[in-house]
């Protein structure tokens, strides 16, 4: 690894990324084990929370966003000790027992923490609640939880007819629902789920496709009475339930380990070994449209870690060819568009991205973002309603860019630079410690 490779420099309290490959080139070699899941952690500390018991997380994401979901969780009255990878221990209070708080709760910059956090609090009666967000989570819409929540008798207020944070939350006595939602979201379906766990019958959710399904799993793993059917992508609760402390190995996430699934399919001379990722179904478009891309991916050592398929993923380097990303493969790789568009530049042909419009309200209106920045960069991408259009096969000149305070999007633009000629600097670099705290010194790892 060349220290020149890979700079990052402080300016005026944000961070610049400056990435210049040498001209002779470079390639990635090495093991790599990437944070823990970003979604298994958040569901661990909340179920922990509501446990009764003790539950016990092993691997748990440092990042941001789970550090708000503690928070807020200690504020409603759960223990949960210092945040670490090797072991948090989380003293439950029992299902319908949040305690009402003395100030407002802050998810952060979290839609997962708000989110699910809102079907919690609108079950339960006679506590009052104030939730809000940083000012990007601040403009993302809630009316996707709120409204379902709202037909099972929630009381809830906020900006923009009850759309935006800042949230108040009045407790109440729900009643169960059959929830038909109009996009497949798992932050939607497991927000309903959460107040389901208190309310006496049955709550379903159906979606138009399957989402992530990690909060299904968790909570069968912690004894909730769930009903699935796949067949018609319907999950229900029956409650009121309890849950019981578990312990909870969280494996690497997918979507962090995507960055170095292209990085290693688009740098030539690349070997690289991300160690230990989740690969439920729910979660693997990714390997599927690199593989449809001509990826050489290798799943190695697959093993099942309490209750979630875990596997060493090997990516070399590899010519890849354009594909059309649409349908029911988009809940499945959501999150990591980005990359895959950074992947899409170095494919040969036109790769087309549909029915992608939820990225518009995610941390920053992705599919606008990494269009502009890649371009500036010298790639070749239409922006469309619900997607992108991608002439690959081009090269990529150094520029300047911005992350939009996005991690994937500062992530993103980080593994593009590599294949860039000269220097590229990533305006508000900080970003990536939303997700991957450690991931501009991996990057200096891996490089030579």
């Amino acid at each position: 690894m060349s220290s020149s490779i890979v700079s990052l420099k402080s300016v005026e309290q944000q961070q610049e990324l400056i990435i210049t490959p040498p001209s002779s080139g470079l390639s990635l070699k090495g093991k790599i084990t990437v944070p823990g899941d970003k979604s298994i952690s958040h569901r661990a500390l909340m179920l922990g929370a509501l446990a009764a018991g003790e539950t016990v997380i092993k691997g748990l994401l440092l990042g941001e966003d789970p550090r708000s979901t503690a928070s807020c969780f200690r504020a409603l009255g759960a223990e949960i000790s210092e945040l670490n990878t090797e072991k948090i221990v989380v003293s439950g209070i029992g299902l319908g027992n949040l305690t009402e708080p003395a100030d407002v709760l802050d998810a952060g910059n979290s839609g997962t923490t708000l989110r699910l956090m809102l079907g919690l609090l609108a079950s339960h009666p006679g506590r009052f609640f104030t939730v809000t967000g940083d000012s990007s989570l601040r403009s993302r819409p809630m009316s996707r939880v709120v409204k379902p929540l709202q037909e099972m008798g929630a009381q809830i207020w906020g900006r923009k007819n009850n759309s935006l944070a800042p949230l108040a939350v009045s407790g109440q006595q729900l009643k169960p629902i059959h929830y038909h939602s109009p996009i497949a979201s798992a932050q939607v379906k497991s927000c309903i789920l959460l107040a389901g766990l208190s309310i006496d019958g049955k709550t379903t959710v159906t979606e138009p496709a399957l989402s992530r399904d990690h909060s299904e799993r968790m909570l069968k793993a912690f004894g909730a009475d769930l009903e699935i059917d796949p067949q018609t992508h319907s999950v229900s609760v029956i409650g009121p339930t309890r849950l019981s402390g578990q312990t909870v190995i969280v494996p690497g996430d997918i979507s962090s380990a995507a960055f170095w699934l292209v990085a290693g399919s688009i740098v030539p001379g690349s070997e690289l070994i991300i160690e230990n990722v989740g690969i439920n179904p729910t979660r693997t478009g990714i390997l599927d449209v690199l593989e449809m891309m001509g990826a050489d991916l290798t799943l190695l050592n697959q093993r099942e870690v309490t209750g979630e398929p875990v596997a060493d993923i090997q990516v070399q380097y590899s010519q890849l060819q354009a594909c059309t990303i649409s349908g029911d493969l988009i809940p499945r790789l959501i999150d990591e568009i980005p990359i895959l568009a950074v992947a899409a530049v170095f494919a040969q042909g036109t790769t087309v991205i549909r029915d992608a419009q939820e990225l518009r309200v995610k941390e920053s209106d992705r599919l606008a973002v990494m269009a502009s920045e890649l371009n500036r960069m010298g790639a070749k991408i239409t922006e469309l309603p619900d997607g992108l259009e991608i002439t690959g096969g081009g090269s990529l000149v150094g520029a300047q860019v911005d992350s939009y305070t996005d991690h994937r999007i500062a992530m993103s633009l980080a593994i593009a630079a590599l294949n860039a000629s000269y220097s590229t600097t990533i305006h508000r670099a900080q970003a990536a410690s939303i997700s991957y705290p450690e991931f501009f010194s991996t990057l200096q790892q891996v490089c030579q």
